[in-house]
């Protein structure tokens, strides 16, 4: 038999935890937060995510910790995020082609769907650029004309993504390319202001050229034409149908409580107001400011990954 007395006191109990769980959830968070970027310090990713980690700090309460974890494009970082049980302490700063693009070209032990998208809060700016004094000038569709009559015009690559793009491009316009494989921004760049290549992809090293005019932006390779570059057109205007643009954002593992993504989210669109995130990010950067909650920011890395798969359905695979 059960006595009464017992049966009460676990009731009180069981209605003890439950509200002290409820507590927690509501106070979230209670401890400090784990910032991760997929990058090394000093770049773009990290001193825009540093001064975003400031301003959360001050919305949520509590620390948040930059943590740097560099390896495969961001993919060490999302592979550690994808394992983490920490319910909702642990997200990843980072651009979105990792998670749309990565996982179609190459074996991670990741996906799309293993992660919550809390929001976007910039647009990156990555394009297809170009030195001074180039016998085509900074010119788009003076290039393709020029590459036509020149085989051999030497492009740099940085990723298998925009090594993609620039096949399918040269695939649809005839071209026979000199494809020359680059570490980042910091191998592209001597190689383009030196004249050594005639052009290439930049993910965002040409907006340090922005003021002298070294480094002219031809293609937008964001959704719209980038902020310090507006007469570069984008892919799609320049009959190409891609739109890869990067979203910088924030992601969580998928198993995070609603409560606790949205508790985030709502610090985030809190910091895309604030001017600290505004004035590195636009003004220092020269990113576009732009929040995307979760339900928008899902849909569109969604979209974003079919175009990718069919593209390389297209062209038949991804070269390693």
């Amino acid at each position: 038999m059960i006595h009464p007395k017992r049966t009460l006191l676990g009731g009180a109990a069981l209605a003890a935890a439950l509200a002290a769980g409820s507590a927690l959830a509501d106070d979230f968070p209670t401890q400090p937060l784990t910032m991760v970027i997929g990058f090394g310090a000093g770049g773009s990713t990290d001193i825009q995510g540093r001064v975003l980690a400031n301003v959360l700090e001050e919305e949520l309460g509590q620390p948040v910790n930059v943590v740097n974890q560099p390896g495969a494009g961001m993919g060490v970082a999302l592979t550690r995020l994808a394992h983490n049980d920490d319910a909702g302490y642990t997200f990843l700063y980072g651009p979105s082609s990792p998670l749309t693009f990565a996982p179609l070209a190459m074996e991670t032990d990741y996906d799309l769907d293993d992660f919550r998208y809390v929001a976007g809060v910039s647009l990156a700016q990555a394009g297809i650029v170009t030195g001074e004094d180039r016998p085509f000038g900074d010119s788009w569709e003076a290039l393709v004309e020029y590459a036509q009559e020149n085989p051999g015009v030497s492009y740099a690559t940085q990723t298998a993504q925009d090594r993609l793009i620039i096949e399918y491009i040269a695939e649809q316009e005839g071209l026979d390319l000199r494809i020359v494989p680059t570490e980042g921004g910091a191998g592209m760049a001597p190689l383009i202001l030196s004249g050594d290549v005639d052009f290439a992809y930049s993910g965002g090293t040409h907006s340090g050229y922005a003021d002298s005019g070294e480094m002219p932006v031809m293609l937008s390779l964001a959704a719209d034409r980038l902020v310090a570059f507006p007469d570069a057109p984008t892919l799609a205007e320049a009959g190409y149908d891609i739109t890869p643009g990067d979203i910088l954002m924030a992601v969580l593992p998928g198993d995070v409580p609603d409560e606790r993504a949205e508790s985030l989210a709502a610090a985030l669109e809190a910091a895309t107001q604030d001017e600290r995130f505004i004035e590195v990010t636009e003004d220092r950067l020269l990113l576009p400011v732009r929040y995307m909650n979760e339900a928008e920011l899902t849909g569109t890395l969604q979209d974003q990954r079919d175009a990718f798969a069919a593209l390389i359905e297209e062209m038949g695979g991804v070269e390693e």
